[in-house]
């Protein structure tokens, strides 16, 4: 039996890809991830059983971990999440996004270079990106779509774009079987509590300050993850080598009316009196370089495979509202101390200065 690598499968959009595969295993699926503040073996250790689904820790930036790999296993797919991804993160620390997004995929793609050149047979490498490669639209710009200029403006989008352009480099000088894919923003189960929608629940459910970057009406196609990982299974089987896909989820949103909506959902769980947790709500100094608003066209995806997004985002929105607060020992175990210093660091000065 083939092996499928599935790096960063310990994340959010990883665990939850994993999660579709592992319902009929096409393959033998190796899950490698480096656990560090997104990863969390917790999200997937009803899974993982050590012969269909197996286990690696392990640092993409490691050539000597990531040469093994291939050595050791038959690997006939490559899904590549591993990455730093979350932007407030990248302002305060831009090296580690450099190191992981950009050397750990150089070193993905030279040791699938390698082993695949040696062994021959049908291979894919799937690298999964991000919109904010693209740059930022104004209200009246059309949405991103495949043939849309790069333009990152944070140093996570940088280090996402870059990452990219090597794929796209292995793919058109060394042959690597590549595909490309490009998403919007991602909610859903699972994912790390400092993300926007995650964030809002659990701090509107435990009466504590929501803080909103600026006017909040930074805009974001919102998309969920079920629906993501159900198209990224449909590129990596059915998608053209050497071809970008973006994928979005129809579903632009001002971050404050998500903030809003998730207010009014976590009030209605808790039967609450209406309005308590948006009375919460402070609009605190912008971050640096915020990107006014990002959108997809998917019509790439629709035409070639028929995909479109078939979660309803309001109602949608209440099952994952419904989720964080029936998993309190799966949030509890996440959000560790480390997640609680960066949490100081970002908000709590701009907290006790807001109005």
């Amino acid at each position: 039996m083939s092996t499928w690598l599935i790096t960063g499968g310990a994340g959010f959009i990883g665990g939850n890809f994993l999660r579709l595969l592992a319902r009929s295993p096409p393959a033998r699926l190796l899950v490698f991830d480096a656990l560090t503040y997104a990863g969390n073996l917790a999200s997937i250790a009803d899974l993982v059983d050590g012969d269909t689904v197996r286990f690696v820790h392990g640092d993409l930036r490691d050539t000597t971990t990531v040469d093994h790999l291939f050595a050791q296993h038959d690997i006939e797919r490559v899904i590549h999440f591993a990455a730093e991804s979350h932007v407030d993160r990248s302002i305060l620390g831009p090296r580690a996004f450099v190191e992981t997004n950009v050397t750990g995929t150089l070193n993905l793609l030279m040791a699938a270079r390698e082993h695949w050149a040696r062994d021959g047979g049908a291979r894919r490498f799937l690298h999964v990106s991000t919109d904010e490669v693209y740059g930022t639209l104004s209200p009246a710009d059309p949405p991103f779509e495949e043939a849309t200029a790069y333009a990152p403006n944070s140093p996570y989008a940088a280090s996402k774009a870059a990452a990219d352009h090597l794929v796209r480099a292995w793919h058109h000088t060394y042959g690597l079987p590549t595909l490309i894919t490009n998403c919007s923003n991602n909610y859903g189960p699972w994912q790390f509590p400092e993300k926007l929608i995650p964030l809002m629940i659990l701090n509107a459910a435990e009466g504590t300050e929501l803080p909103v970057y600026g006017d909040g009406m930074q805009v974001r196609d919102w998309l969920h993850v079920q629906d993501h990982c159900e198209a990224l299974r449909i590129v990596l089987e059915r998608g053209t080598i050497g071809q970008t896909y973006c994928i979005g989820g129809h579903n632009e949103q001002p971050n404050l009316r998500i903030v809003q909506i998730v207010c009014d959902l976590v009030d209605q769980r808790l039967a609450r009196t209406p309005g308590t947790a948006r009375n919460l709500i402070r609009h605190v100094e912008d971050r640096p370089g915020h990107d006014r608003r990002y959108a997809i066209n998917a019509d790439k995806m629709r035409s070639e495979f028929g995909w479109v997004p078939r979660f309803e985002f309001t109602r949608a929105l209440g099952d994952v509202v419904d989720w964080y607060l029936s998993n309190d020992h799966w949030v509890s175990a996440i959000r560790s101390g480390e997640y609680l210093r960066f949490y100081e660091k970002q908000y709590a000065g701009r907290l006790r200065g807001a109005s």
